[in-house]
C-alpha cells in the first residue's frame, strides 16, 4: 500500500495476479489513468509539472485536482488541454482526484469544475506549448514564429518533415518551468505562466461533443466503484448508530455475537462498530449486538408538524442584508396594491444509491485512503488532523462512489474508516447501510421565506422584500478537512465548527426599492445530529428560487399579466432577457395570464409554468407543462423547454445530459423528497420512506436550447438548471388549478388538500 504506481495493465490482467487488485485500482479507472508509468513527484502549485505531464509515448496527461461526479467534466478538461497543446483526444489522459498526483483545486465544488479548474489547466497547457516551442526552436535552430504544433509534435511550417515530438522535448526532468501561482489552494487556485491561451476562434476540440469515456464501463458493468476496493489483510466494518439522536452506548452485551466467528467490537466514545474478516459476519454482528443507550434529558427534536413554526419563532443567530436599495417599507406602503406570502421548504437528504463506503489503511509510516468523497484533498486533511499524522503522509484516492452533489456521507465514512483502521491496526473497509446512508447523511436545510411587494397602478413592482430564515446551509462545512464537520468527529466529542450562511435571490429583476436578506437559526440538535445541515446540490438555490419565482408569478397574476411578459417587463440584463425569450420560443409559449386557460372539467387538467434562475454567471430559464389528476393529486411534468447560457460551451452533448439530469433531480425534490423525523430520530431511511422520482414520473420530452457565448468564459452547469425546477412546477400547478402551493414537496396529499 506504500508504493503504488500507475500502470497500463488491463483490469483482467491485474485481477489475474494474486493481490494485484490493490496496485490495479490505485492506478484509477481506465478513463482517468495515464498511459505508462507516471512517477510520483513533489507537487507544487508554482511548477508546470504539477499540472501537465508528457509520457514517453507522447500521451499528454492533465493532472486535475478536482473530480467528475458523473457529468463528463474529465472529458471537458481533456478537450481544453488538447486544444491548447494541439493533440487529438486519443492522446489525452486525465488523472483526477488523487492527492499523490494532483494539487488541491477544491474538488467538485460549486460547479467550478470547468469554470475554475478548467481555467487553471487551460493556462498550464498554454504555457506547456510555449515551453515546447521554445525548446524546439533551440533544437532545430528555427525561430519560434516559423514553428507550429500538431498531433503532439512541433514542426517547421516551411518544411513539416522537420519535426520533434513532445516526448522528445520533455526529458525525465519534465518541464521544470516556474509559474505565477496566486498563493491560493482550492477552487481559486490559479498559476499562469508567460503564455496567453488561444482565442476561441482557434478551438478545434472545444465545442465538439467528445463522448464520455465511462459510459461503456457503466453499461457493461465494468466500472470500478469504491465499494469494489479490496486490500490484503482488510477488515470489514459496520457501525451502529443510536436509536435516539445524541445518545451514547451505556453498556454492550457481547454475548449476543459470541457465535459469530472473528468479530471484534470497537468503541471510542459514541462511536460503536463491529469488525470482522468476512463482510457477512460484520453484518450479522451489527444486527445482533445488544446495546443499551443513555437516555436523553429531553427529546432532541420538535414534532415535525411544528418545524416551520419552530423556524419562525427561533432566535436569529445571524442576519445579512445582501441587497438593500431605497426605502422598501415606504415603497410598498405607498404602492397601489400590496402583497405578501410565505413559502416553506423541508429538510432533504442526498439519498445516494447506497450508503457511503471507504477503505483506509493507517500504518505507522502513513495512511492510504480510497474514498467516494468529491473532495479527496480535504479528506486527506481531515484524516491528518483526526489521526495526528502529517498531511504529506496521507494519500487520498478518489474512486467513483454511489452519489455526490454536495456534502453527503462520504466524508464521514472516510474519516470513520481511518479511525477504525488506527484502532484495529489493519486496513478497514467501512460500508454504511442503506438506513444509515439515508438517515444519517447531512441534510439540505429547511427554511421559511417571507415575501412582500407593492405594485403600481400599471402593474410594475415598486418595492420588493425577500427574507429567508432557516438553519445554516453550512452548519456542517462544505468539506471534511476539519473532523468537527464530520459525524465521527462530533461523536468523538471534538465539538462543532459551524458557519452561518444562507442565500438570497440573484435574478436581476428591477424591483424598484429592494431588500434581499437571510437569517439563520440554531440547529435542532447541536452535536452528532442526523439532521445536521450542509450542502446539497445547488445549496439553498431550489428553495430560494421556489419562493422568489413563485412570488413573481403571484405578482404577475395579480397584475393580470402573462408570466413571461411580466418577467421581461422587469428584466434589464440582456442575457436574462435572452434565455427567457429562447425558452418561450422553444416551448411555444402563447401569452395569457396564468390560470385563465385551465380546463375545469374532468379529473385531468394541464397547466404551464415558467421560472428564471441565475447561478453565478450561468442563466437558465425553464418552462414546463404539467398534467395533474384532481382525483389522485398526482402531478407529472410532461414537457420541458430549457434555455441555458453558461458562456463558452466546451461539450454540447455532455452539457445537454447534465441539464437533463438537473431537471430530473429537481423534479424529484419538488414532488417527492422530504426528510421525515420523529422527536427521537430521522424516520425516512429507505426508498419507501424517502421516495425519489421513478421512471413513470419522468417527462416525455426535455427540449434544450443552449446559448453558446464564446466571448465569455465558461461558467458552471452542474447545478444551475436544478434551481428553477420547483418554482416552474408550482407555477404550472397554479395555472392548471388556480391553487397556489407554498410548501414543498408537492405531494398528492398536499395537492388534494389544497384543491379541497
Amino acid at each position: 500500500m506504500n508504493q503504488i504506481t500507475h500502470t497500463a495493465l488491463s483490469r483482467r490482467a491485474m485481477l489475474a495476479a494474486s493481490g494485484a487488485i490493490v496496485v490495479g485500482f490505485a492506478a484509477l479507472p481506465s478513463h482517468s489513468n495515464a498511459a505508462g508509468a507516471l512517477p510520483i513527484h513533489k507537487l507544487s502549485p508554482d511548477q508546470l509539472d504539477s499540472f501537465i505531464a508528457i509520457q514517453p509515448d507522447g500521451t499528454v496527461v492533465a493532472l486535475y485536482g478536482k473530480m467528475d461526479p458523473g457529468q463528463g467534466v474529465d472529458v471537458a478538461i481533456g478537450q481544453i488541454v488538447a486544444d491548447e497543446l494541439d493533440v487529438p483526444m486519443s492522446m489525452m489522459r486525465v488523472i483526477q482526484g488523487d492527492t499523490a498526483y494532483t494539487l488541491n483545486q477544491g474538488g467538485a465544488s460549486g460547479s467550478t469544475g470547468v469554470e475554475k479548474g478548467g481555467k487553471a489547466l487551460r493556462y498550464a497547457a498554454a504555457e506547456a506549448r510555449r515551453v515546447l516551442l521554445a525548446r524546439a526552436s533551440a533544437r532545430l535552430g528555427v525561430p519560434v514564429d516559423q514553428l507550429a504544433t500538431a498531433d503532439g509534435a512541433v514542426f517547421v511550417r516551411a518544411t513539416p518533415a522537420q519535426r520533434l515530438t513532445y516526448a522528445a522535448l520533455v526529458t525525465e526532468g519534465g518541464f521544470e518551468t516556474t509559474l505565477n501561482w496566486n498563493k491560493i489552494y482550492g477552487n481559486d487556485l490559479f498559476s499562469p505562466g508567460e503564455a496567453t491561451p488561444k482565442p476561441p476562434s482557434q478551438y478545434r476540440v472545444v465545442g465538439t461533443s467528445v463522448p464520455r469515456q465511462d459510459i461503456r464501463d457503466n453499461v457493461f458493468g465494468k466500472q470500478v466503484y469504491v465499494t469494489d476496493i479490496r486490500v490484503p489483510g482488510m477488515l470489514h466494518a459496520r457501525v451502529i448508530r443510536p436509536p435516539v439522536a445524541g445518545t451514547q452506548p451505556a453498556s454492550i452485551d457481547q454475548s449476543s455475537i459470541k457465535d459469530i466467528p472473528g468479530v471484534r467490537v470497537i468503541q471510542d466514545k459514541a462511536i460503536l462498530a463491529v469488525v470482522a474478516d468476512k463482510e457477512w459476519n460484520a453484518i450479522r454482528a451489527q444486527d445482533a449486538l445488544v446495546v443499551t443507550w443513555t437516555k436523553p434529558a429531553a427529546p432532541p427534536f420538535p414534532e415535525q408538524s411544528q418545524l416551520y413554526n419552530h423556524i419562525r419563532s427561533a432566535p436569529v443567530l445571524t442576519r445579512k442584508d445582501e441587497v438593500k436599495s431605497g426605502d422598501v417599507t415606504a415603497a410598498i406602503a405607498g404602492a397601489a396594491r400590496q402583497f405578501s406570502a410565505e413559502y416553506e421548504w423541508p429538510f432533504q437528504g442526498h439519498a445516494s444509491m447506497v450508503g457511503a463506503c471507504a477503505v483506509v489503511g493507517a500504518r505507522p509510516d502513513g495512511v492510504t485512503a480510497w474514498t467516494g468523497t468529491q473532495k479527496p484533498h480535504f479528506a486527506q486533511m481531515g484524516i491528518s488532523r483526526l489521526l495526528d499524522v502529517p498531511v504529506d503522509k496521507v494519500r487520498a484516492i478518489w474512486v467513483r462512489g454511489p452519489g455526490s452533489y454536495g456534502r453527503n456521507d462520504a466524508g464521514d465514512a472516510v474519516l470513520e474508516a481511518a479511525l477504525l483502521s488506527k484502532l484495529t491496526g489493519r486496513p478497514v473497509r467501512l460500508q454504511y447501510s442503506r438506513e444509515q446512508g439515508t438517515g444519517w447523511d447531512p441534510k439540505g436545510p429547511p427554511s421559511v421565506h417571507r415575501c412582500q411587494a407593492g405594485l403600481d397602478a400599471q402593474g410594475h413592482i415598486v418595492g420588493y422584500s425577500f427574507v429567508s430564515k432557516g438553519i445554516s446551509r453550512v452548519d456542517v462545512d462544505t468539506n471534511e478537512s476539519d473532523p468537527r464537520d464530520t459525524l465521527p468527529g462530533q461523536m468523538l466529542g471534538l465539538g462543532r465548527h459551524p458557519t452561518q450562511g444562507f442565500g438570497y435571490p440573484t435574478e436581476t429583476y428591477d424591483y424598484g426599492a429592494a431588500l434581499l436578506a437571510w437569517e439563520t437559526i440554531p440547529p435542532l440538535l447541536e452535536n452528532a445530529s442526523p439532521l445536521r445541515t450542509g450542502h446539497l446540490r445547488d445549496p439553498v438555490g431550489p428553495q430560494i428560487n421556489f419562493a422568489s419565482e413563485s412570488f413573481i408569478d403571484e405578482l404577475a397574476a395579480a397584475a393580470g399579466a402573462d408570466p413571461v411578459e411580466f418577467r421581461l417587463r422587469h428584466l434589464t440584463e440582456p442575457r436574462g432577457i435572452a434565455v427567457v425569450k429562447a425558452a418561450a420560443e422553444k416551448f411555444g409559449w402563447q401569452p395569457r395570464p396564468a390560470a385563465t386557460g385551465r380546463d375545469s372539467a374532468g379529473d385531468i387538467t394541464r397547466g404551464r409554468g415558467v421560472a428564471l434562475a441565475l447561478r453565478g454567471e450561468t442563466l437558465c430559464a425553464a418552462m414546463v407543462e404539467v398534467e395533474l389528476n384532481r382525483r389522485t393529486g398526482i402531478v407529472r411534468p410532461v414537457r420541458w423547454a430549457v434555455a441555458h447560457d453558461c458562456g463558452l460551451v466546451i461539450n454540447p452533448a455532455n452539457l445537454r445530459l447534465t441539464i437533463e439530469g438537473n431537471i430530473i433531480h429537481g423534479t424529484s425534490r419538488a414532488l417527492l423528497e422530504e426528510t421525515m423525523f420523529s422527536q427521537e430520530n430521522v424516520t425516512s431511511v429507505d426508498w419507501q420512506s424517502y421516495p425519489i422520482l421513478d421512471i413513470r414520473q419522468t417527462p416525455d420530452q426535455i427540449d434544450i436550447t443552449i446559448i453558446n457565448r464564446p466571448e465569455l468564459p465558461a461558467s458552471g452547469a452542474g447545478e444551475a438548471s436544478t434551481r428553477p425546477v420547483a418554482a416552474a412546477i408550482a407555477n404550472a400547478i397554479f395555472d392548471a388549478t388556480g391553487v397556489r402551493l407554498r410548501r414543498a414537496p408537492f405531494t398528492p396529499a398536499r395537492i388534494k388538500a389544497a384543491l379541497a
